[in-house]
């Protein structure tokens, strides 16, 4: 029962899963037939590559490199990098992939992933891909770690799913989209820790950091300050979408 809990598939259930990956199907999106799950004309119209700051992932202007924000506050890692903006059509196509159990998803995603630019030499250079963990309660409500089928997808001999703890959700009350960037800092304090037996083999070490959505780098933020405390050299994030700022969210990152 509990290898089920961590993967939320059966034996048979992931060579399903995975020959139905391989076969041709409708697009998701424009449903035209044959194709992948996402065909060229839609991955071509819908994840142009855009001009985001290196730190934090907003867009920004052609010719800028590092928005205001982070100009002023500086975040913990050192940059970050996003395929999509978190918007039509992949906010549905995530939808699908966490919440209506299709970890089949994570081979295609993490496809439209390797086409940002610089991820390639993020992971190249990286000693270890962490991706973002799940609380208990998540994992066993989910079936599956999203961060985590996208880390093995686009890193697999350096992805390592035990070394980042989540040690609790933050308040379970109030879903954390709901929340402002100020009120899911306080909600994540505590929220991550180092394996303790691990802890010694992140010293000086260069890590990436996997997740599927960067609302406002909270969660990112929190997952980084433990690995800084812990001696790593420097953190790099990567991430599949990037929501825009809402009017109550700083965008800015500490």
């Amino acid at each position: 029962m509990q290898f089920k809990a961590f993967t939320g598939l059966s034996g048979v259930g992931r060579r399903l899963r995975a020959l139905a990956g391989a076969l041709p199907s409708q697009c998701a999106v424009c449903h035209a037939w044959p194709a992948t799950r996402v065909c060229k004309a839609c991955t071509a119209r819908f994840a142009q590559p855009v001009s985001r700051c290196t730190h934090c992932a907003l867009r920004v202007p052609e010719g800028v490199t590092v928005c205001g924000a982070c100009l002023r506050a500086p975040p913990v890692f050192e940059r970050c990098l996003a395929a999509v903006d978190y918007a039509y059509p992949w906010s549905g196509v995530l939808a699908d992939f966490k919440f209506r159990a299709d970890p089949g998803w994570a081979a295609t995603l993490a496809a439209l992933m390797r086409g940002s630019p610089g991820l390639a030499q993020a992971l190249d250079a990286a000693d270890l891909v962490l991706p973002i963990p799940l609380s208990p309660e998540r994992l066993r409500e989910r079936g599956f770690n999203q961060a985590l089928l996208l880390a093995r997808q686009l890193s697999p001999h350096k992805a390592h799913p035990a070394m980042l703890l989540r040690l609790q959700a933050g308040d379970t009350k109030v879903h954390q989209a709901q929340l402002t960037r100020a009120e899911r800092l306080r909600n994540l304090r505590g929220a991550f820790a180092v394996e303790p037996a691990r802890a010694a083999g992140l010293r000086g070490q260069r890590i990436v950091l996997i997740d599927d959505v960067m609302t406002t780098g909270a969660t990112l933020h929190a997952a980084a300050t433990t690995l800084r405390e812990a001696g790593v050299a420097s953190i790099s994030a990567l991430v599949l979408a990037r929501t825009e700022p809402h009017r109550d969210h700083t965008a800015s990152l500490p």
